[in-house]
């Protein structure tokens, strides 16, 4: 028996959204009538627009500073959302002319024509826990800031430590011992400057020592804890890299050991024509903070294979499966080490190839079904 196709949508609205506007473009696909708006960001203003127009509507909008609320609450209130992906956006390299009705026209043409690259909206728990693991990357960034401003500050007056390694127990008794030194206490001011760079950087460590505490036991305890667990039998990955690694990708099933890569921006760029092919640097395409994260553990990959007391630790929490599979991978990744050493590959260049094969190595962990 012949059954009338269901049809998807009917109008095909773009968003151009901003923090105190937005611009509606909505496209009739049977009549081809633009239905244009200025609205204000309030959400029951937006469906009651949506709702005026000719059904079934399907919504699109850029990701962007706004966030992921507005798709959640269009998704909660039954009607398809997308949010498209910026840098895959679709447009002719003569359109020079950019406003925000021709951004929100140009989407609602490309929902029409299934032209729109979504990315995954995370629920409320994932970001969440997303916003904590990039909190502790930026204070990552505000301590070394820190310690760089108070070691700046001493070396302009010649004074340099030479007692070991720098921001130790012993570091900082020496640094206290600095500030009654006749040039801050003769001084106000540039005592008073020490006194504030000081104050900074035991805040911010501080600050680091909370976040790393969150962290560990949300790590540990909470719906990450089974991939956090495995991707840890893998060197260079300890619990602040898995996490943030966890949380940056949410689902890893929508990947696959070949695409993980070129979606971290982990691949080559690419020019061919005819027989000529010529290859670049990589893409840096998607997740910014997951690709640092892999290319810092990749490094840990180049020194002799000798599993440490922290790393058995770590197979602890982990199955069978996962510890088998890890101590393949730390295998297989150091051996990849030694062939490019003695290829004498530029240490830079081989390592971004060591992270690329470690995504790999980390999707294959997080994916493994069996017994933890």
């Amino acid at each position: 028996m012949w059954e009338a196709p269901v049809e998807r949508k009917r109008t095909s609205v773009g968003l151009d959204v901003h923090a105190r506007s937005v611009v509606a473009c909505g496209l009739d696909g049977v009549t081809g009538q633009l239905h244009e708006r200025r609205l204000t960001p309030d959400h029951d203003e937006l469906m009651a627009w949506l709702q005026a127009l000719p059904g079934p509507v399907e919504v699109v909008y850029e990701a962007g500073p706004t966030g992921f609320g507005l798709a959640r609450f269009l998704t909660d209130e039954g009607l398809r959302c997308q949010v498209a992906a910026p840098s895959r956006l679709q447009r002719p390299s003569g359109d020079r002319v950019k406003t925000d009705k021709r951004d929100a026209r140009h989407l609602a043409r490309l929902l029409h024509l299934d032209e729109i690259v979504p990315v995954t909206v995370p629920s409320i728990a994932q970001e969440a826990a997303r916003d904590v693991a990039r909190a502790r990357e930026d204070v990552r960034g505000d301590l070394m800031a820190a310690r760089h401003r108070l070691s700046k500050l001493l070396l302009r007056h010649g004074i340099i430590y030479s007692g070991g390694k720098p921001w130790t127990i012993n570091h900082d008794h020496w640094l206290r011992a600095r500030r009654r030194l006749p040039i801050f206490t003769a001084q106000p001011g540039l005592g008073l400057t020490f006194d504030i760079a000081y104050d900074t950087l035991l805040a911010t460590l501080a600050r680091r020592d909370r976040l790393d505490a969150a962290i560990a036991e949300m790590a540990a305890h909470g719906e990450y804890a089974p991939v956090v667990a495995r991707l840890g039998c893998l060197r260079g990955v300890s619990t602040l890299t898995a996490f943030g690694l966890a949380t940056e990708i949410g689902d890893w099933r929508r990947l696959s050991g070949r695409s993980i890569g070129a979606y971290l921006g982990l691949v080559p760029t690419e020019s061919s024509s005819g027989t000529t092919r010529s290859q670049g640097s990589i893409t840096k395409t998607g997740n910014g903070h997951a690709r640092r994260l892999l290319i810092e553990a990749a490094w840990h990959h180049r020194r002799p294979l000798r599993p440490s007391a922290v790393l058995r630790r770590r197979h602890e929490h982990a199955g069978p499966a996962a510890r088998d599979r890890g101590e393949r991978a730390n295998r297989r990744l150091h051996a990849r080490w030694v062939g490019f050493d003695a290829r004498r590959k530029l240490p830079v260049v081989a390592n971004t190839a060591i992270a690329r094969e470690l995504a790999g190595w980390c999707w294959s962990l997080a994916v493994l079904d069996g017994p933890d």
